[in-house]
């Protein structure tokens, strides 16, 4: 076990958990402050900040700066490029108990990557008390979230393909366990700015693990288990967020949920010893015998075959975004596809309960009609993992976003006041089922459309593009400019069908493809 907490391919072990122990030195350093506000309920607007404060954020910095040094991936051997070799084959392999270990692993890791932002809406009412501000500033909260994660997923997901899959994880955790003071902060200024370290560090890890897992699964596992682990971190993240809410707010007040990121955070990087680096990443930069090593455990092996090395491909690494020939169609239709998502799941979906109110339904009546709505999503994620393995992914894809499609078409018919399409649940359970299959599949789709090289940024752009539409909506929501829900449909109507179109043209399908076929 002790091997699997060290790090052959990178430039210093020791370097990354000094790294890890400053920053937690750090965030400890912030702990004096809040227990001494216990007797006023944990409340701390206006305390000056301590020296102690001061301290723990050089040394936070400090720490990721150096567990950023110590990730760096070694250089290769000179000899590295004497002989072309390849991974033969997890494509083939069987199912083992590591590709379990490193699924559960990345399963968790996506239930702590989903709970921060899916707990903002638990934090904003003790916000709103605690510094005296209205809703209109206390909107800029998730703002700031959003502008943190789509920053997060381009930025990681580029370093995903520089530094590594699971270095790049680690690197995201690390500095999410920095952001946990963001519980002590005494003004709402600094909520605001740290939220925004808080999204970038989570906006990251979403597109790395779907990389990782791509690279790491049996082509015959690899559809189920990529939009299962990605089912299972979505309902994970906003159950943990609702459940230690309801736990531990009474008690500790709403900073707790900030201060959460330190254990959880810590038991992500724990959690590294199961999370396993790329092998196709190491064959990619020159490491084979790490990439040996790593795939002795998974059942595959690297062979030798006789074949030059393609220079040109090695030599690519396409902008962010992939807009290479190559991949330019399907850029475009996973990009049309990820805004529309955002713009449903951010924007319709969060002002339909106030349209519903302004009919003249009480607020129990408005939540009961969406709870009703939500049941039928529940299976969803497992109907989605069925016929993204068994039947089709593109077809999959084109499924749900039709499902979405057709949930917005009943929400126009249905504020026109056409007789038969007054009530409004079947509307809603359309757009929540179709915008919970969308994006159980589009992450995994995307990771399966692109070569190792650019993988970790083109998944990394889809995941950005799919927050910049709630992004685009929250803004619309902090200057009062909401359009009429049936505008709204209407509007995001277009770049649904947009997607719907550009998928069915250009999206491949993926089922039972081995990877290697990009290569090259």
């Amino acid at each position: 076990m002790y091997e699997l907490f060290m790090f052959a391919d990178r430039r210093s072990t020791p370097a990354f958990w000094l790294g890890c122990l400053l920053v937690v030195i750090g965030v400890v350093l912030h702990l004096p402050m809040f227990l001494m506000a216990r007797d006023m309920h944990y409340r701390l607007a206006g305390m000056p900040m301590s020296a102690e404060m001061l301290w723990g954020m050089a040394l936070i910095l400090a720490g990721i700066a150096a567990a950023a040094y110590g990730l760096q991936p070694k250089a290769a051997s000179p000899d590295a490029w004497d002989v072309h070799e390849t991974i033969a084959p997890p494509e083939d392999a069987p199912l083992t108990v590591w590709h379990l270990l490193a699924g559960g692993a990345l399963a968790i890791a996506l239930v702590i990557d989903i709970m921060k932002p899916a707990g903002l809406g638990f934090v904003t009412p003790g916000m709103t008390v605690e510094y005296g501000i209205g809703p209109g500033t206390v909107a800029l909260l998730p703002v700031s979230a959003l502008v943190g994660t789509v920053a997060g997923s381009f930025l990681w997901g580029a370093l995903a393909d520089l530094y590594g899959r699971r270095a790049s994880i680690l690197l995201s955790a690390v500095m999410y366990i920095g952001t946990s003071i963001c519980g002590t902060m005494p003004s709402f200024a600094w909520n605001l700015f740290m939220c925004f370290l808080m999204g970038a560090a989570a906006g990251g890890m979403l597109p790395i693990a779907y990389a990782l897992l791509a690279e790491i699964m049996p082509t015959r596992h690899r559809g189920w288990s990529l939009v299962l682990v990605g089912g299972i971190g979505t309902v994970g993240g906003y159950f943990a967020a609702a459940g230690l809410s309801a736990l531990l707010q009474p008690i500790f007040g709403w900073r707790i949920m900030w201060l959460l990121n330190l254990p959880t955070g810590m038991t992500l990087v724990a959690l590294s010893a199961f999370i396993p680096e790329s092998a196709r990443f190491l064959l990619h930069i020159g490491r084979p015998a790490e990439a040996r090593a790593a795939l002795a455990r998974f059942g595959s092996v690297v062979v030798t075959d006789a074949q030059d090395r393609d220079e040109d491909a090695e030599r690519d690494h396409s902008p962010l975004p992939p807009v290479d020939r190559r991949y330019r169609g399907t850029t475009v239709a996973l990009t049309s596809a990820a805004l529309s998502w955002g713009f449903v799941n951010f924007g319709l979906l969060l002002w339909l309960p106030g349209d519903l109110m302004a009919e003249g339904r009480d607020m129990g009546l408005a939540a009961g009609i969406i709870t009703r709505s939500s049941l039928i999503a529940m299976p969803v994620v497992a109907v989605a993992a069925y016929l993204y393995s068994a039947w089709s992914t593109k077809g999959a894809l084109l499924t749900m976003t039709g499902a979405t499609a057709l949930g917005l078409l009943l929400v126009v018919l249905r504020q026109s006041g056409l007789p038969g399409f007054a009530n409004p649940v079947l509307p809603v359970a359309l757009l929540i089922l179709g915008s919970t299959g969308v994006i159980s599949i589009l992450l995994p789709y995307s990771a399966e459309n692109y070569p190792l090289r650019i993988r970790g940024r083109a998944t990394g752009w889809v995941a950005g593009c799919s927050k910049s539409g709630g992004l685009l909506c929250q803004g619309l929501s902090s200057i009062a400019a909401v359009p009429s829900l049936g505008a709204a449909a209407l509007a995001i109507a277009i770049p649904v069908l947009l997607g719907f179109g550009l998928i069915a043209i250009y999206g491949r399908e993926t089922r039972g493809r081995d990877l290697r076929e990009l290569e090259g």
